[in-house]
């Protein structure tokens, strides 16, 4: 499993992520840039708006100004916002929102231009500065890889939002499945409950195939070459996967396309509580 944090690997690949996004809303016209995505709250648009919030916050930007004609929406009271993180996207989610879809697009390609410009001017002790991030201070390197994950997603979101289909796999994919993995060994033992001395396999088929095995001691860790048999094995489609971590996929709904070997009741356990993305 990938642990790439190369500036020229990392850079490319988060450069061609931003392009990949510009490419699947080029053209749409105003009713289906308002389609609903998979997360709660949020349209085609709002998810291309999040995405400029966040890369806007990295040049130093702060939101632009409420309209006058928005309402005035106490961000912290709304349902999908569950967190300071989730306030801070929601502003300017809220904040972008009566824009037209080409205005938004348009906006997006000037802060990435800018973005791009910022990352290629960093020296190699800012790339490996230690960071504020989603997954705590962390070396700027290990924060881009984040930004490359959660933009990965989000193509998935608005794609499936759109009924579209894209590469899942890659440099790209592999990249942002590298930094979903980070999490899994821990997600499996505390929210999914995994007893210590169980192992858990998860293979996975589709653009991201693997098997991962994951041992439950006095943390969870993964292990190249397991000493015994799996407690359960998880056979599932990566994207499947990658959907049930980000909470995109009810968990229940997913049950009947996921294969379980060995101690089936754990393995339901551990899909259930998959979701850990904020």
């Amino acid at each position: 499993m990938t642990d790439t944090l190369d500036r020229t690997e990392l850079t490319a690949r988060l450069s061609e992520q931003f392009d990949a996004l510009a490419e699947l809303v080029t053209g749409l016209d105003e009713n289906r840039w308002r389609t609903p995505s998979p997360l709660p709250g949020w349209t085609v648009f709002d998810v291309l708006s999040h995405v400029i919030g966040t890369e806007s916050m990295l040049l130093g930007d702060k939101p632009p100004a409420r309209d006058r004609q928005a309402p005035d929406v106490e961000v912290k009271t709304l349902p999908h916002v569950r967190n300071e993180i989730g306030a801070f996207n929601e502003i300017w989610v809220q904040r972008l929102r009566l824009r037209p879809g080409t205005e938004l697009l348009g906006l997006y390609r000037a802060v990435i231009d800018r973005r791009r410009a910022a990352l290629a001017a960093m020296d190699d002790a800012a790339w490996s500065a230690p960071t504020p991030s989603p997954v705590g201070e962390v070396p700027y390197a290990r924060f881009m890889r984040v930004r490359l994950f959660d933009c990965w997603m989000h193509e998935l979101d608005i794609a499936d939002a759109l009924g579209e289909r894209v590469d899942e796999g890659g440099a790209r994919g592999e990249l942002a499945f590298a930094e979903f993995a980070k999490s899994l060994p821990r997600v499996i033992a505390k929210r999914g409950a995994a007893p210590a001395g169980s192992l858990i396999t998860l293979a996975l088929t589709g653009p991201l195939a693997r098997t991962l095995h994951i041992e439950v001691g006095d943390r969870a860790r993964y292990v190249d070459a397991p000493g015994a048999e799996p407690t359960v094995t998880v056979e599932s489609d990566s994207g499947l996967l990658i959907r049930l971590g980000g909470g995109r996929v009810d968990a229940e709904s997913a049950l009947d396309r996921i294969t379980f070997r060995g101690d089936a009741e754990l393995g339901r356990r551990i899909v259930r509580n998959l979701a850990f993305t904020i």
